[in-house]
């Protein structure tokens, strides 16, 4: 699948709405995936973790999304 981004994905437009109610309620005791400082403060650790097919919760995410993630964290975890 070609990817014809033009720019970086950003947090509230891409990576916020990848992660669910759900995800965000299972992880709220040590950070907020709805939170972009949190999120970019922890982002290796969630790519690790989303790579290990780990997180979420209850199913890995398809890689296209853990590639989106990966993105944003090359790009500098835009806005």
């Amino acid at each position: 699948m070609a990817d014809n981004r033009t720019e970086p994905p950003g947090f509230e437009s891409d990576i916020k709405p990848l992660f669910r109610e759900k995800d965000r309620q299972a992880m709220l005791r040590y950070f907020d995936l709805w939170s972009y400082d949190d999120v970019s403060r922890h982002s290796d650790r969630i790519l690790a973790r989303l790579r290990a097919g780990t997180m979420p919760c209850d199913a890995a995410w398809p890689e296209a999304r853990t590639d989106l993630f990966q993105q944003w964290t090359e790009s500098a975890n835009p806005r």
